[in-house]
């Protein structure tokens, strides 16, 4: 059964793999898996990875959303492959190729999650971006056609907003996986970051999220265990009813 700490992804987002292997070696207990990005794994590479998953029960989400040409991007989705990872990313971008590619190259082996809108973006730069109107009045219609763009080319999830999870279950079915980031617990000061669609733990949970990217409200914190435990809580709340 899955816990109210499995849903939390802690994104080591830290300049240094001195630094990533702190936070590993302090919160391996206290969350369900560690996202890997660009920056630390062209710097740590495949050993960081390993370090992971030999350091405890938690699992490893390599983020590093691939957007190139198809045949580059199933080669690399090959070498993602051998590194045992659960999840890692390909943009949606312009054409359902590249997720085909992407899905081919994993070989059943790892999770292949399609990013839609990152939650950075706002209708305005969707609108200055060239899209038509129907896109940036309603970000959520975009997302919708690049899950399913996503889904139909045969990726296990997508990369979304907590405001879109609700729909995306609703239109692509429960299994579909929903990977939030942009979350901020309620006693997180929400303004003081450049995520434009953000929500609670408990509200993405609630409207069907799977997995939830929660970075600088536990890194931050004077007590980065301490934090995920109480956010753990909160989620706890909502997997009760």
């Amino acid at each position: 059964m899955k816990r109210a700490k499995d849903y939390i992804i802690f994104p080591l987002d830290v300049p240094t793999e001195k630094a990533a292997k702190e936070y590993v070696e302090l919160l391996s207990e206290s969350v369900g898996m560690f996202k890997v990005g660009l920056e630390l794994f062209i710097r740590s590479g495949p050993g960081l990875v390993e370090f992971i998953k030999t350091s405890g029960n938690s699992d490893v989400f390599l983020d590093l959303k691939l957007h190139d040409i198809p045949e580059t991007v199933f080669r690399a989705m090959e070498r993602i492959a051998d590194l045992g990872v659960a999840f890692t990313t390909v943009h949606c971008g312009e054409t359902p190729r590249m997720l085909e590619a992407a899905v081919s190259g994993a070989k059943g082996r790892v999770g292949v999650l399609g990013v839609t809108v990152l939650t950075s973006i706002s209708r305005q730069d969707i609108k200055s971006s060239g899209f038509r109107k129907p896109f940036y009045e309603d970000l959520t219609r975009l997302v919708i056609e690049r899950a399913d763009m996503a889904k139909a080319a045969g990726c296990v999830g997508i990369v979304c907003s907590g405001d879109e999870v609700k729909k995306i279950k609703k239109t692509l079915g429960r299994d579909f996986i929903a990977v939030t980031p942009g979350i901020r617990p309620n006693w997180d000061d929400m303004k003081t970051h450049d995520q434009k669609r953000v929500v609670t733990p408990a509200i993405a949970v609630k409207n069907g999220s799977d997995y939830l990217v929660i970075g600088r409200p536990i890194r931050d914190a004077n007590n980065p265990k301490e934090a995920a435990l109480r956010i753990a809580e909160e989620i706890e709340t909502v997997l009760r009813h």
